[in-house]
Formats: C-alpha cells, sequence, structure tokens
C-alpha cells in the first residue's frame, strides 16, 4: 500500500474555518501546478439536489475557490465520499439514514479518491473526537490514513484551550503535526480586538513548543459570500495569498516513508535479521507486515484485511483497539507509566486485585503479579516449592504435569510441558524431572469413563510422599494438541489431591475469562484450585500482564514459616511488576468484558464453528474435529504443512495458524457471523485442496 501525499485538515471544534482553510489551500496548490484534489470523507447537512442526489455544501464551497482559476475540472477536484442529509454528527446522520461508518470502509475510499491526484486533501467532520460509531471517531481516520495534520482554528473566545487539547489528542495518537491555520469566522468588535490578538500570540508561541506551528492566519472577508462572482473569488485569492507558508509545510513535510523503511525493505530485513517464534532465523520464515487492526480484523500493508480466527494466540478476546483499553492506558500514560512495586502500591494494581478476586473461585484470596504467562506458571513453580519448605516437608520437591500438557517456555514451565510433544524436549537434559500423568482420555463431549481416573488415581497415591503439587490445563490443553477432556476428571483430582495432601494448580492463561463458555474452566468442575495463573485475556491482547491467585493457607504459610531457616517472604520480585499500565489496561479489560454479551457471543460461536467445520470429519487426513465454547478444532492424522496453509489462509482472507496436527480456531468473541463463516469455510476448503499435506 503506497502512503499517500497530502494532509487532513481537522478543527479544534466545530465551526472553526476547516471548509474556508481546504478551499484556500487547494487553491493555493493548484496556482503552484500542484496535481490537488479535496476530499471530504462524510458531508452531514447536504443539501437536496435534483434527482434525490445530496449536494454537499463544503464541496461546492471548494468549487467557488476554484472558479477564478478556469479549470476544466474543478468539480473532479473535489468530492464528498458519503453524503447525509441531518446536520448533525457523522455517527447520527448515518444511523438515521439506516446506514453505517467505519475506519475500514472510509480509509479504502479516501485512498481510492487519493490514486486520481498527486496530493490530497482531506477534510473532517467537527473536531478531532467526532463520532463516527459507537466505537470509532474521526481521530482514528486520521491515524488509520496516516497523514501529517493541520489543525484549523476559530480565533473565538475559548480558542486556546480548544486548539491546545485538540493538539493534545493529536500528539497522543502520533500523529505528525503541520501546524495551525487560525481563522476569524465572524467581523468581530472593537471590543473583541485585544482578545483575538492575544489568541494569535498565546497560540504562536505555545504552537512552536508543542511541534504545531501557527502557519496563516485568515482573515474575516464578508466577500466569500458576495453574489458578485468577482468580489467572491477576489477574497479567495487573498486567502490563498496567505496560504504560502502552510505550502511550504506541506512540501517539507515527511511521506511515512521518511519515517518508516518502505514495505519491501520492511520485510527483507525482517528475513535477514528478526527471529520469529518456532521458526529458523536465517533466513527468517516468510511473514506478512501487519499495520492496523480493529475488531476482529487484521490490516496488512499491502490493502488485504484479514479475518483474525487467532485472537492473536488468544489474547484479544474482545477483539482489538477496544475503546475503554485504549482510554485507559492513555490516561494512565499521562498519570504514571510505571513505578516499582516494591515498597510502593498504586490505585490500578489493588482495583485490578479486587477485580479478580471477586471473579476468581473461592478460597483464592492473594494476587501476585507478574509479566507474562509463562513467568507466572514460573512464580505459581516457586509458591509451591517454597511452600513445602516452609511447612517443613523437604521431600515434597517434585511436580505432576498432564502428557499434552503446555504452560510456557522458561525453563520452569517448559519442565511441566509433554516431554515428547511439548516443543522442549531438546532441553530435558537440564530440565528439573516432572512427575507425568497420562493425558485424561475421557473427552468431554461424552459420558465420563471412571476407569479414565484410574492410572492417574494410583501413581498420585504413590508418589504423594515426594510431590508438591498437580499443575494443570482446566478441561482444555492448549498448545499441547487442543484437547478437551471431561470435567469430573477434574473434580476427582481436586478431591484426590486434598486427601493426598498435594497442592492443584490450574492454569488457566489460555481457558481464563471465556473461552471455554465459563469465565474460568476450572468452573465447569465446580473446583476451586489452590493457586491460579492467569495471562492473555487479562489485558485484552493489549500488553503483556499475568496474574497469580493464591490461596490464603499458602500465603499465610509462606509469610509465617514453620521452620526458622526459611524466611517469611516469597523470593520473587519481577523489575515491572504490577506494571500501572498494564494494570490499568487489564482492569479496563475485565469490565469490558463482564459489560459484554460474553456467554452469549461464545455460545453464538460455538454453534456456529460446530457448523462450519463438520464437513471436515470424513475429509481425508481428518481425525477428529471438536468445539467447545469459542474453540474449534480439526485434528489431522499426520503433522500439517503450516507454511503451505498460511499462505492459503491469507490468501482466502483469513488469519489462522495451524500448529503440529491442528487447524484451530479462536476468533475474538465480537466476530459476526459471516466472519465466523469465512474461516470455517477457509478451513473446508483448505481440507478438500489437501493444502495440509
Amino acid at each position: 500500500m503506497n502512503a499517500l501525499r497530502g494532509c487532513f485538515i481537522t478543527g479544534s471544534d466545530t465551526d472553526a474555518g476547516k471548509t474556508v482553510t481546504t478551499g484556500a489551500l487547494l487553491r493555493a496548490l493548484l496556482e503552484q501546478g500542484s496535481d490537488a484534489r479535496a476530499v471530504k470523507p462524510v458531508q452531514t447537512g447536504c443539501l437536496p439536489g435534483k434527482k434525490g442526489q445530496l449536494l454537499a455544501p463544503d464541496t461546492l464551497r471548494w468549487q467557488e475557490a476554484l472558479r477564478g482559476l478556469h479549470l476544466r475540472d474543478a468539480e473532479r477536484r473535489t468530492s464528498a465520499l458519503r453524503r447525509f442529509l441531518p446536520a448533525c454528527s457523522p455517527h447520527l446522520a448515518a444511523r438515521d439514514a439506516g446506514a453505517s461508518l467505519t475506519v475500514t470502509e472510509l480509509t479504502r475510499s479516501c485512498r481510492q479518491e487519493a490514486s486520481q491526484a498527486s496530493f490530497t486533501l482531506i477534510e473532517g467532520a467537527g473536531g478531532v473526537y467526532v463520532p463516527l460509531n459507537e466505537q470509532e471517531d474521526m481521530l482514528d481516520l486520521m491515524t488509520a490514513l496516516e497523514l501529517p495534520v493541520l489543525l484549523a482554528v476559530g480565533n473565538k473566545l475559548g480558542c486556546i484551550n480548544h486548539a491546545l487539547l485538540a493538539i493534545e489528542a493529536l500528539k497522543a495518537r502520533g500523529l505528525h503535526g503541520l501546524g495551525m491555520v487560525l481563522c476569524r469566522i465572524s467581523r468581530g468588535t472593537s471590543d473583541e480586538a485585544e482578545l483575538l490578538a492575544d489568541n494569535v500570540a498565546v497560540l504562536a508561541r505555545r504552537g512552536e513548543a508543542l511541534g504545531f506551528p501557527l502557519l496563516a492566519e485568515l482573515p474575516f472577508l464578508p466577500n466569500l459570500n458576495s453574489p458578485h462572482t468577482e468580489m467572491q473569488d477576489a477574497a479567495w485569492a487573498e486567502l490563498s495569498s496567505r496560504m504560502s507558508k502552510v505550502v511550504r509545510a506541506l512540501n517539507s513535510s515527511p511521506t511515512r516513508e521518511a519515517h518508516h523503511p518502505a514495505p519491501e525493505d520492511i520485510l527483507s530485513f525482517d528475513r535477514e535479521h528478526v527471529w520469529h517464534p518456532y521458526a529458523s532465523a536465517v533466513p527468517g520464515p516468510e511473514v506478512w507486515e501487519a499495520v492496523a487492526t480493529e475488531g476482529s480484523r487484521i490490516h496488512l500493508r499491502d490493502g488485504s484485511v484479514l479475518v483474525d480466527g487467532m485472537s492473536s494466540w488468544w489474547c484479544a478476546a474482545q477483539g482489538y483497539r477496544r475503546p475503554a483499553m485504549i482510554r485507559a492506558l492513555k490516561e494512565q500514560a499521562e498519570r504514571m507509566p510505571h513505578v516499582m512495586f516494591g515498597g510502593l502500591t498504586h490505585a490500578p494494581a489493588v482495583t485490578l486485585a479486587q477485580k479478580l478476586i471477586r471473579l476468581a473461585p473461592e478460597g483464592l484470596t492473594q494476587v501476585f503479579f507478574a509479566d507474562s504467562g509463562s513467568v507466572a506458571v514460573e512464580v505459581a513453580i516457586k509458591l509451591c516449592l517454597q511452600y513445602r519448605q516452609a511447612e517443613g516437608k523437604r521431600k515434597k520437591t517434585r511436580l505432576a504435569a498432564l502428557r499434552g500438557a503446555y504452560h510456557g517456555d522458561t525453563c520452569g514451565a517448559m519442565s511441566l510441558c509433554d516431554p515428547v510433544t511439548g516443543m522442549h524436549h531438546l532441553f530435558t537434559a537440564v530440565l528439573p524431572r516432572q512427575l507425568f500423568l497420562d493425558r485424561p482420555s475421557c473427552r468431554f463431549d461424552r459420558p465420563f469413563d471412571p476407569a479414565g481416573f484410574t492410572e492417574t488415581e494410583r501413581i498420585l497415591r504413590q508418589e504423594a510422599p515426594t510431590l508438591s503439587a498437580v499443575v494443570v490445563e482446566p478441561i482444555v490443553q492448549g498448545a499441547g494438541g487442543m484437547w478437551f477432556y471431561h470435567p469430573e476428571y477434574l473434580r476427582r483430582l481436586r478431591r484426590l489431591c486434598d486427601e493426598l495432601d498435594i497442592l492443584l494448580v490450574a492454569d488457566e492463561i489460555a481457558t481464563g475469562f471465556g473461552r471455554t463458555g465459563r469465565l474460568f474452566a476450572s468452573e465447569w468442575a465446580g473446583i476451586s484450585p489452590d493457586i491460579m495463573c492467569l495471562g492473555k485475556a487479562l489485558t485484552g491482547g493489549t500488553m503483556t500482564l499475568s496474574a497469580v491467585l493464591v490461596g490464603r493457607h499458602i500465603a499465610e504459610r509462606i509469610s509465617h514459616p514453620a521452620v526458622d531457616a526459611v524466611p517469611g517472604l516469597f523470593m520473587h520480585g519481577p523489575t515491572f511488576m504490577a506494571n500501572p499500565l498494564a494494570c490499568a489496561v487489564a482492569g479496563a479489560a475485565v469490565d469490558d468484558l463482564l459489560n459484554s454479551p460474553w456467554q452469549e457471543n461464545v455460545r453464538r460461536i460455538e454453534a456456529r464453528l460446530a457448523r462450519g467445520l463438520e464437513a471436515c470429519r470424513n475429509m481425508p487426513g481428518v481425525s477428529d474435529v471438536r468445539v467447545l465454547g469459542a474453540i474449534g478444532v480439526v485434528e489431522t492424522q499426520t503433522p500439517v504443512n503450516v507454511e503451505n496453509l498460511q499462505k492459503f489462509f491469507v490468501q482466502h482472507g483469513v488469519w489462522i495458524r495451524p500448529f503440529h496436527r491442528t487447524v484451530y480456531l479462536m476468533p475474538p468473541f465480537i466476530t459476526a457471523d459471516a466472519d465466523l463463516d469465512a474461516l470455517t469455510s477457509a478451513v473446508r476448503l483448505a481440507f478438500e485442496q489437501r493444502m495440509h499435506l
């Protein structure tokens, strides 16, 4: 996707002079020989025209500005893409018309229009936060278009406040500020002269300091509205002459390529120098450059838009760029991005801990914050071992896990992953030797067979004297094979651990926050673990954070050991523990999930995935099809060809990342039915065409 050449013109508020600014600037560019045009993505307050057409007043105004240039193609150089009759916000106008506006659609349309000229002025509607729909606003459109921004400011009472707030919003979004144009929007009175002059002085000084210089002052010219063409043209000519500094700023403003490498350079450098997960390094794997995300979509540099079937490795449960999370991130960044957690605390961490304790299974009363899911598992391991030391039970130094398990990529977590299929067999010689129990054979969707627990019980009874804890992924074993097992297995395991003095650790990093249809997968069995690890969806896919919830009996014993030689302090403390940014976002993510119809959405997704994937069951090479909650799995008899499948899925407009013997779907809960069908259709087609081989 080529970068646009031009700028986005927005206002400090409504009636700030955007249209006059755009018209004068368009005329100035054309006078200097530039192949320029002006585009209005959304025009409200349109005028009824012939044959039911709506006339856009702003484009008519721009055509007035160009009349004196005697251009043959003046109308072609001005356009309004979406037109609505009511004079109100784009969101309301579109809703009243039974239409919808999205940043994706408007961005695509703006780029298509911009391809007709070498330089494009895009004028927004109202100010920076004017809503386009319930979740997106004009600022989101500016961000997607990646253009430098020219801010039109109406010179009137209150304009300093409005201008500085707008600049603050633009800078917070990382947009390049071209500068300001100060517009007199009325004749004014002699009493206002001092006020208006002071506005100029203050904005010139503050704008320079903020990187938004004052580039032009446009006077109020009554002749702009004159019925006499010659007088009107003379007024536009005067305004155009005042745009010389703006034109120079535009000509010297760097395009996006000046800040970022060209797309081919990004992919080339990535292939030679950037290491990707579970991939070779020299050369690196084929990858695609993502440039934006929204909802359940991933936008690629070449203009492709992919339906995300992975929720970015399961963490973006509610989809991308949720307004509440973005708002929490910005507000916290402005107050306190980070502070050490040793000896200090802060509201985001305490508030998040309160929420997690209220939601968690009964008995989990202490919260330890960590950096990632793998580190949360490391913390859980250390808690179990230090707890036994504090009890004086020094023989209880081993951990048990299930075959088919996956718990992370750090050393302690690796030791709990399946020793054969857990991706970490290369490191077996240096990992702690843990006890592995057979993978539960009793499927979630079949009647429970007590014989499926017999061997587990026998081994645990035999090894109990040296076992500190059993670590499990409740109900769903994730990256180890996407296996769903019966809740009764977990219930029996909980009872047996209580009887044998073995702690039960629930790794809910992948299953927590609704993915299986319950808030936590442990709820399917109605059990409370002694320790629970959370991550992934905890922050809604916005940034990294994990939490370890611990039973009070464990915390009390570690804090007050029965053995003098054991310190009463838990020996762990990450530098970025309880990072305020992450905690603030996580608090917003939890609220966002709970305030949404997530249970209804998960049931809807479950039904749609089951229906869409069922046709794969009898296809060659397929050994099983299973669905639980918002998880759909097609398991194959032999490992799939990941490279072939990845290319195939991208070509068909979906993002699905298979591994080993599974092609699976874990879409965001907000995914629409049509997008779910696109995902399942792509999977079916891949197997029909034998792309997995």
